[in-house]
């Protein structure tokens, strides 16, 4: 790379951060200390939890490169995941699991980990900025962001901490639960993994109610008490 294109470079993230850093700066300049950004990942998966992340960072701060973490490559996710983390003033990570998003609809489990990502914080948040939504349940003052994780750096940072840790639990479930796949897709409704899932039956961590499952019939004729026995087997071997 050429030393105009570096700089040509280094001056679209500075454009692009100051963009980001828009709501952010409005509130810090009305004097609000700690506004958390939340996001969370993991609704439209067949498969494991809705994890959510709610990051604060220290007034005036933003890292260069922050963005949706659906633009970035999942190396860069995980570099910008641990810078997030040693610069944040706080940061937390929550989920709901696939039981639980049965019992509750994976809209209202949604909002349920971003609750406990609020209050996971161990700096209490006078704002909060959420994608897309607002979040019941939580005492602090909050603002709902239509596609916040483009527009926000702070919502940003949390979409990368929340994509980063269910990547990770998805990956740790490939060797909990071989032969679906879960390390390559994450549990979402590939090819590839509904084949798994005409093969050997849902697994515990499949959403039994979730409604594509329903529609496309994927468990019809399965011997879903048979597949729970084995992937129990699996998991406590």
């Amino acid at each position: 790379m050429t030393g105009r294109s570096r700089r040509s470079v280094a001056a679209r993230l500075a454009w692009r951060l100051r963009k980001l850093l828009t709501s952010e700066q409005a509130l810090w300049q009305e004097g609000h200390r700690h506004v958390a950004g939340v996001d969370e990942v993991g609704v439209g998966p067949l498969a494991g939890p809705v994890v959510a992340a709610a990051v604060v960072f220290p007034p005036g701060l933003g890292l260069k490169g922050v963005d949706d973490s659906k633009r970035l490559l999942p190396e860069r996710r995980l570099e910008l995941a641990e810078t997030i983390r040693l610069r944040a003033t706080c940061w937390s990570v929550a989920s709901v699991e696939a039981d639980e998003i049965d019992r509750l609809n994976v809209y209202r489990a949604a909002l349920e980990a971003m609750r406990r990502a609020v209050c996971g914080l161990s700096t209490c948040p006078d704002y909060v900025l959420v994608d897309a939504r607002t979040i019941p349940d939580i005492p602090h003052r909050q603002r709902a962001i239509v596609d916040g994780d483009a527009l926000c750096h702070a919502i940003a940072a949390a979409s990368i901490l929340a994509k980063c840790a269910r990547d990770a639990i998805m990956v740790a479930h490939e060797t909990s639960f071989p032969g679906y796949g879960f390390a390559a897709h994450k549990g979402y409704a590939t090819a590839e993994h509904k084949e798994a899932l005409r093969r050997l039956g849902p697994c515990l961590i499949h959403r039994r109610s979730f409604t594509p499952c329903v529609q496309a019939g994927l468990f019809d004729g399965l011997d879903t008490e048979g597949a729970e026995r084995a992937a129990l087997a699996a998991f406590d071997a």
